[in-house]
């Protein structure tokens, strides 16, 4: 099976040795995604603007690899304030509210950097025409 993959601007994905998506097949996997700038800095602002950023990573990720956010199966938002979890909620339904995926959300004791609230994962599967 053939295996695409792309890479994104988090300064973890060398040193850690992990790729920000990868397509098998018709299957896209993006790894867990940051709020994290093309500087390599952390997303400023709240639990939504954090979001926001870490679905528009994921959705570059998923487009470069031939699918869109309407091929999206499943998401999963790990946080780490309960009290986030409506902004956050939100910014996902605004991002999938016609596609509306499988999603799971968990409070964790922390993420890689303080400064973070959330982190997301997706899937996709795409079918070419």
């Amino acid at each position: 099976m053939t295996r695409q993959r792309t890479h994104g601007t988090s300064p973890y994905e060398a040193a850690y040795g992990f790729s920000r998506a990868i397509r098998a097949g018709d299957r896209i996997l993006v790894s867990g995604t940051a709020p994290v700038e093309a500087d390599g800095s952390s997303t400023p602002g709240d639990a939504a603007a954090q979001a926001r950023r870490c679905f528009a990573i994921i959705l570059k990720a998923i487009e470069e690899l031939g699918g869109s956010a309407a091929d999206v199966v499943r998401t999963r938002m790990f946080i780490v304030d309960s009290t986030d979890a409506d902004a956050i909620g939100a910014v996902h339904g605004e991002v999938f509210a016609e596609v509306r995926p499988a999603a799971t959300m968990v409070v964790v004791t922390a993420l890689l950097r303080d400064e973070w609230r959330v982190e997301i994962e997706a899937e996709a599967l795409v079918h070419d025409a």
